[in-house]
C-alpha cells in the first residue's frame, strides 16, 4: 500500500492495494452501524443508522439506551474503536491484528461490560456472500491504509457539505453508508418517487423502498469507480437525457452499468484546485437532474453567504 498527501492534504491511496483493509472496514462499520440501527428509532431514508466524518475517523454520534446514550467511533489516529457511555463508563478496543470474527465477539462484550445491551442481524447487507461476522476469518487491517482512506473522507465530507449549503429545500446530512460503504447527501425535489424496484444483494426491498420513497438527486464519495476512489452522482427517478447532458466538467463521466455520473478522485486530487473541481461536477450532475425533472430551482436554493458580517460570521472572499 502506498500512500502520499499532497500539500493540500488530499492523499493518494489506490483501490486496489488496499483491499483487504477496505474489506474489514465495511464490515466493521457494519457491525457498529448495526449497533446504532438496533436502539434508534426510524428516521425516514434511514437517516437513523449512518456514521458520520469525525475529526478522529467515523462516529456514530449519540445513540439512545434505556435513560442513557452512548457513542460509538472509529479512530483511524490511535486505530482503536472506542465507547463512551452518558453515565461516565467508556472502554475502547484495538483495531490492530483482528479478524471480522474477533472485532465483533470483542465489540460485543466491550458494549455488555459497560451494560449495553445489544441484538443485532448476525449477517451484512448489500454484499455477496454475506458471510455471517461470527464467522467471517478476514484479516487485514492496515493501519496506514485506514488513516489514508478516512483523510479522503475529511476532504469530500468538507466539499460535499459546502455543496450542501446551497440548498434550502429537503437535503439529508453528509453521512457514511455502511451497507454500501458510501460518504452520501441527497437533495429532494419534496414529490414522491414511484416504488423502488430494490436488488440491492442480501439486503430486502422494502429497504430500498424506505431510502428512496421520494424524488432525489445523490451525491457522494464511493472507495471505487477509480484508481482512488470516486465522487459518484444520480437521481431518482431518472429524468430523460440525463445521461447525455451537456456541459459536464472535464474527467466526469457517466457509468451506464451503475446508473451515475462519476469523477474519478485521482482527477479532483490532480487538479489545479480540488475543492473547485469536485463542486463543478456537483452543481452540473445536481443541475442536470433539476432542470430534466424540472424541480422548482428558484424555491429550493439559496445563498450560504446570504448573512456576511453579521452574528460573527465573515463568508470567505469570493
Amino acid at each position: 500500500m502506498t500512500s502520499s498527501l499532497t500539500g493540500n492534504e488530499w492523499p493518494s491511496l489506490r483501490v486496489d492495494e488496499w483491499e483487504p483493509t477496505r474489506q474489514a472496514l465495511h464490515m466493521w462499520t457494519q457491525i457498529v452501524g448495526k449497533v446504532r440501527l438496533a436502539h434508534a428509532p426510524l428516521v425516514n431514508h434511514w437517516w437513523q443508522v449512518p456514521l458520520y466524518v469525525s475529526s478522529r475517523g467515523l462516529s456514530t454520534s449519540s445513540i439512545p439506551v434505556d435513560t442513557r446514550v452512548f457513542d460509538m467511533e472509529f479512530d483511524f489516529i490511535d486505530h482503536i474503536l472506542s465507547v463512551r457511555v452518558s453515565d461516565g463508563g467508556a472502554d475502547s478496543m484495538d483495531l490492530r491484528d483482528k479478524s471480522v470474527a474477533q472485532f465483533y465477539d470483542e465489540m460485543l462484550a466491550m458494549l455488555g461490560r459497560l451494560g449495553v445491551a445489544v441484538r443485532i442481524s448476525t449477517r451484512p447487507n448489500e454484499v455477496d456472500p454475506a458471510i455471517p461476522f461470527a464467522e467471517d476469518q478476514r484479516t487485514g487491517y492496515d493501519p496506514a491504509a485506514a488513516g489514508a482512506f478516512w483523510r479522503q473522507l475529511v476532504q469530500a465530507d468538507r466539499v460535499i457539505n459546502q455543496f450542501r449549503s446551497r440548498f434550502a429545500g429537503k437535503v439529508s446530512p453528509v453521512h457514511f453508508f455502511w451497507g454500501s460503504f458510501d460518504l452520501a447527501c441527497s437533495r429532494f425535489s419534496g414529490r414522491l418517487a414511484p416504488r423502488h424496484p430494490g436488488g440491492a444483494p442480501n439486503c430486502g426491498d422494502w429497504v430500498m423502498v424506505e431510502g428512496y420513497s421520494h424524488e432525489l438527486s445523490s451525491c457522494g464519495f464511493w472507495p471505487g469507480g477509480g484508481d482512488e476512489g470516486a465522487f459518484y452522482s444520480y437521481v431518482y427517478p431518472e429524468p430523460d437525457g440525463y445521461a447525455d447532458f451537456t456541459g459536464r466538467p472535464d474527467g466526469a463521466f457517466y457509468d451506464t452499468a451503475l446508473r451515475q455520473y462519476l469523477l474519478p478522485y485521482e482527477t479532483a486530487r490532480a487538479a489545479p484546485d480540488p475543492d473547485q473541481c469536485v463542486l463543478d461536477f456537483l452543481e452540473f450532475t445536481y443541475g442536470a437532474a433539476a432542470d430534466l425533472a424540472g424541480w422548482d430551482r428558484k424555491a429550493l436554493e439559496i445563498d450560504p453567504n446570504r448573512w456576511p458580517n453579521r452574528f460573527g460570521y465573515s463568508p470567505p472572499e469570493a
